[in-house]
């Protein structure tokens, strides 16, 4: 594997405080249902969410990002992506639809604007999208949450061969 030139791991607490809060809210529902009405639907459901969004507050804590000359690297919690740099065909600052932007954190895929999408992000922060040669899967394109896009985009620039 070759060597990285550049790393960076991000956390949110905005994030990951919607996450608890949702959590709890869920687990709290559950606990009211299931003395009021026993083992029926609602109550597992609530159960479902809460233990769901209690795995978002572990697994999507903390995002990283590994540069290296080959590949662009995105760990999150359990799920990984990773891309080779010469299938990247364009990067820029990604500036997605508000519903886009403030609809999901941690990882999620959309469509927005006719192209399947990966996300790998936080609610606040800069973003850089990127567009590939050819698709991963059905994935035309990732965007992914950075305290610093100016420098990753200056790496990919020097590093993806045009």
């Amino acid at each position: 594997m070759d060597e990285s030139i550049y790393t960076e791991k991000l956390q949110s607490n905005l994030t990951t405080g919607l996450f608890v809060v949702l959590a709890l809210v869920f687990l709290a529902l559950f606990g009211w249902r299931v003395t009021t009405v026993g083992w029926k639907f609602t109550p597992v459901l609530f159960l479902f969410l809460g233990v769901f969004f209690l795995f978002y507050v572990f697994n999507y804590r903390t995002l990283q990002i590994q540069v290296s000359q080959e590949v662009l690297s995105l760990k999150f919690g359990l799920v990984r992506w990773r891309t080779e740099l010469k299938n990247i065909q364009e990067f820029n600052l990604d500036d997605p639809p508000l519903w886009i932007k403030y609809g999901g954190a941690g990882v999620h895929f959309a469509m927005v604007m006719g192209i399947y999408r990966a996300f790998f992000n936080f609610l606040e922060g800069p973003r850089i999208l990127i567009s590939f040669k050819e698709k991963q899967g059905p994935v035309q394109a990732l965007s992914f949450s950075t305290r610093q896009p100016e420098l990753i985009l200056e790496l990919l620039e020097r590093w993806i061969s045009v």
